[in-house]
């Protein structure tokens, strides 16, 4: 008897928990949803365009759509400045970041407008070492350019870094169909809640 009322006891915890989890993810992942549509209309001082995969020295499509936002804000003077993060993956020729500056230099973006921050790997590190980038230039506000699931993650991170930075996700994301959307979702549902609650 003692046996049959703790394992019930354990599977009402192990239910309790699990609906718990539930719960929550579902929470996180409509914030993610609602916030992947904001875009800022507002100047500021540069795009912040966090990293993404090169394959030797070529960026990949999903890093090409950022970059082609980027290159637009500058085109339309909603920023003044482009700065570029991600650093070298073993595989690699190029960090990411040359990889990018090297994309916007033959988009015909001039060189003196783009800043490279090329030793960060995560999300958390694109932000972080960009802001001594940013600092060093005296720009004080940032649009965070990147796919629109990545945005709310990312400026979220921006802002407990101090950074005066809003919204602008590429409308171009590789990201459209619900077999490369829901993995992307998920992805970030996980990233998400590891981020509020440990703080990476």
């Amino acid at each position: 008897m003692v046996i049959r009322a703790l394992a019930r006891r354990v599977y009402k915890l192990i239910l309790a928990v699990t609906v718990l989890v539930l719960v929550v993810s579902g929470g996180i992942a409509f914030d993610i949803w609602r916030y992947a549509g904001a875009s800022s209309p507002d100047k500021a001082d540069a795009a912040l365009v966090l990293g993404a995969a090169v394959i030797g020295s070529t960026p990949t499509p999903v890093l090409v759509e950022r970059l082609r936002h980027a290159r637009d804000l500058y085109r339309s003077r909603q920023v003044g400045h482009i700065v570029v993060t991600g650093g070298l993956s073993p595989e690699d020729d190029l960090t990411e970041a040359e990889a990018s500056r090297n994309w916007l230099l033959a988009e015909g973006v001039p060189a003196e407008a783009i800043l490279l921050e090329d030793k960060s790997r995560t999300t958390i590190e694109n932000v972080a070492f960009a802001r001594a980038v940013l600092a060093e230039n005296r720009l004080a506000s940032v649009l965070v350019v990147s796919d629109p699931l990545h945005m709310r993650r990312a400026v979220l991170i921006a802002d407990r870094l101090g950074i005066a930075a809003q919204p602008s996700p590429t409308p171009t994301s590789r990201y459209q169909t619900w077999q490369t959307t829901l993995p992307f979702l998920a992805r970030e549902v996980w990233f998400m809640g590891q981020y509020l609650v440990a703080g990476f």
